[in-house]
């Protein structure tokens, strides 16, 4: 018959056990290469700020709620690229429309700015329907000769000025293609730049065509 095992030498077995294990564990992992380090994910971080000066006497009383920010980063992502998607959570959340992120130090943009810098014309023709704002990025893209001409009457100094990621008025001329070509010649009369191939008129063009 077995004698029975004290409690002593059964914590004395098993306090044996959990350091053989952890032992060869040790060993077995010094003898892997070493794991390479998984970057921990970031996301968008607020400046600091502090008021130097009075605040304003109008203080808003936020009785609504703001639109979710991931919901909204979504949308403009979206909206460079996929129209189901864009349709769909503009459906689910219409005031998404015109919606801005800020991807960073200002740089601002909209469903209809990330659609009208990827020369999206099926997209834009969707948002421009829905109610989006206009600018004049969107109409060079778009063709649009008056409007540009109208936009730099007022005020000249916008031949020089820069949408969403740093894009210039003749860029968004340059990836609407055929239809802005007018724009993009009346731009270059206005200002001349050299023009480089535009890396997203091709995938536009093929994402436009009609099945």
């Amino acid at each position: 018959m077995n004698n029975p095992i004290s409690r002593r030498s059964f914590t004395t077995l098993t306090t044996g056990l959990v350091v053989a294990t952890f032992t060869g564990a040790a060993k077995a992992e010094d003898s892997q290469p070493p794991a390479v380090p998984v970057p921990a994910a970031t996301g968008p971080v607020e400046a600091t700020f502090e008021r130097d000066y009075a605040a304003p006497d109008f203080k808003p009383s936020w009785k609504k709620q703001q639109i979710n920010r991931q919901m909204v980063q979504d949308f403009v992502i979206y909206a460079h690229s996929d129209l189901d998607m864009t349709k769909k959570l503009l459906d689910k959340e219409p005031f998404l429309l015109n919606g801005m992120i800020d991807w960073g130090h200002g740089d601002w943009e909209t469903a209809l700015g990330g659609a009208s810098h990827m020369g999206r014309h099926d997209i834009v023709d969707f948002l421009l329907e829905r109610g989006a704002r206009i600018d004049i990025f969107c109409a060079a893209m778009k063709g649009q000769l008056d409007a540009v001409k109208a936009f730099l009457t007022l005020q000249p100094k916008l031949i020089d000025t820069r949408g969403p990621h740093g894009f210039s008025l003749h860029f968004h001329a340059q990836v609407g293609g055929k239809l802005s070509e007018p724009v993009l010649d009346y731009l270059q009369t206005v200002k001349k730049i050299e023009m480089k191939p535009n890396p997203f008129l091709q995938r536009a063009q093929g994402a436009n065509k009609k099945p």
